[in-house]
């Protein structure tokens, strides 16, 4: 008997994670999985990277009925980015179950085309706040057979400002429903969520083994603005990363840096709010096709990358609190692998080191060059 079988999944879904590599479930999963198979309420507190989308993916398929053709099951997710990679993921496991149906809905898309699908059969809605709320005012979606509610990286979702979205959609879906909540942190606004849309929650709180620490090398260059350009293509030149991600903190800074990258003969582009949907998906593609080796991205922007191969994340202008460094820092060793995770102190960014050494309990390694 698989770890999988004795969580509560069919051999018909094992068989599909088998044929996608994925044998042994994370913590996230045997301790979230077998709580919602029994249709539970659930608060899940878990870091990005730990197989939390597995974890409400698999207990949704399990329960999806293919002879209903109404929306089932509704996932919010706060960024286009990470709407897209759930959708991967479910298309991935839905590959033998051509009878279940699954449709993303974000901005950016044509809404002709998303009109034009909700028509079909759908059982599963994959969307962001905005989109979402859209649709259900043109009364082009309905979620009044909704059974299973997920509510995916809450604190993005305030820290974007989607809460007041966020609670719009929760008051239009069936108080029957079985809701999941899923967040890295727990801030005072996504307990007030959680308390007054949950029902007698299970609180799960993965903290165990933090990925960011054991598995990513972390150090630190101390330097100064004006040197900081220089001393990233010194240290790109001595690394030589296989795959990296490269943050800056605003979309101004992302395209100077890409700029003076490319000028310098470096395969890099760029990933940020300003782009249309179709050229962040085409930056996606090329980058995960290992076309380009650099992506200069911003926080927003870089949630939900998850690309196989990259080794290296360089925080160009350091993260102003602990749950971004760990976010950022998290794109790299992915799925067991190893990562280096480098970030650019200059003297007015001493006091965030400070915050984030404090909130990872670790010192990171100075390193001059």
């Amino acid at each position: 008997m698989t770890d999988f079988q004795m969580l509560g999944i069919s051999s018909e879904q094992i068989e599909m994670l088998k044929e996608l590599g994925i044998h042994t479930p994370t913590e996230v999963q045997r301790e979230t999985i077998p709580v919602l198979l029994e249709k539970k309420d659930a608060i899940v507190q878990a870091q990005t990277g730990t197989g939390k989308t597995l974890a409400f993916l698999l207990p949704i398929l399990e329960r999806i009925d293919p002879e209903q053709t109404s929306v089932q099951a509704l996932i919010v997710s706060p960024t286009r980015e990470l709407a897209r990679q759930i959708t991967d993921d479910l298309t991935e496991l839905l590959h033998k179950k051509k009878h279940v149906h699954a449709l993303s809905i974000y901005g950016g898309q044509d809404i002709e085309h998303q009109l034009k699908k909700l028509k079909h059969v759908i059982h599963v809605v994959v969307a962001t706040p905005g989109r979402l709320l859209d649709h259900i005012r043109r009364n082009t979606v309905d979620l009044s057979n909704i059974r299973m509610f997920v509510l995916d990286e809450a604190d993005q979702m305030l820290h974007m400002g989607f809460l007041p979205d966020v609670e719009e959609v929760m008051q239009q879906l069936p108080s029957t429903r079985q809701s999941m909540l899923f967040s890295a942190t727990m801030p005072q606004e996504i307990k007030h969520i959680a308390n007054h849309y949950l029902i007698d929650p299970v609180d799960i709180q993965i903290m165990g083994k933090n990925i960011t620490l054991e598995e990513v090398k972390q150090m630190v260059i101390e330097t100064t603005d004006r040197e900081k350009q220089n001393q990233l293509m010194t240290v790109l030149n001595q690394f030589h990363p296989f795959l990296a991600v490269i943050f800056c903190r605003t979309k101004r800074r992302v395209m100077k840096l890409n700029a003076a990258l490319q000028m310098n003969g470096y395969e890099a582009d760029e990933l940020h709010g300003d782009l249309s949907q179709a050229k962040r998906e085409k930056v996606m593609q090329r980058f995960r096709d290992m076309k380009i080796q650099y992506l200069v991205a911003t926080d927003v922007a870089a949630r939900g990358i998850d690309v196989e191969g990259i080794t290296h994340v360089f925080n160009y202008d350091i993260p102003q609190d602990v749950e971004s460094y760990i976010h950022r820092i998290g794109r790299t060793a992915r799925a067991g692998g190893t990562g280096i995770a480098v970030t650019f102190v200059a003297p007015k960014d001493k006091q965030y080191l400070t915050i984030i050494e404090r909130g990872i309990k670790t010192k990171i390694k100075k390193k001059t060059l």
